[in-house]
């Protein structure tokens, strides 16, 4: 599947007759999980069903929660992780209003427990 992503520019008109550019850029918001016990089903799914309730913040655009795939070990590939997430931000300051949300709070403070080691990748339209 194809995704286009657009970057929106909207010019102001000031009252001294200077124009403002402003760009919007969509934000891609990718978190790895360790988990404290990997071989724990249980806690995985665990895990999956606390991210899942990350969809109810109205500025993700879209999520994807993954486990690792089968693909070809190759030495690039980093296969040492547990779950992740994938969203999309129409830019930061949506990704900020995730960040204070209410359900993303609670979803730290309950599910926390389960990992041992998170790294989070934000990227912008280059």
């Amino acid at each position: 599947m194809k995704r286009r992503h657009f970057i929106a520019s909207a010019g102001l008109l000031t009252s001294t007759g200077t124009t403002i550019t402003s760009a919007k850029k969509p934000l891609l918001h990718h978190v790895f999980f360790w988990l404290n016990n990997p071989a724990s089903a249980e806690d995985k799914q665990q895990l999956i069903k606390g991210l899942k309730t990350l969809k109810g913040i109205p500025t993700i655009k879209e999520i994807h929660i993954g486990t690792l795939a089968s693909t070809e070990k190759r030495e690039v590939v980093d296969t040492s992780w547990d779950v992740s997430e994938l969203m999309f931000f129409d830019d930061e300051a949506g990704q900020k209003v995730y960040q204070d949300h209410p359900i993303h709070v609670d979803f730290v403070k309950n599910y926390s427990h389960l990992w041992k080691k998170v790294i989070v990748y934000d990227s912008v339209d280059a």
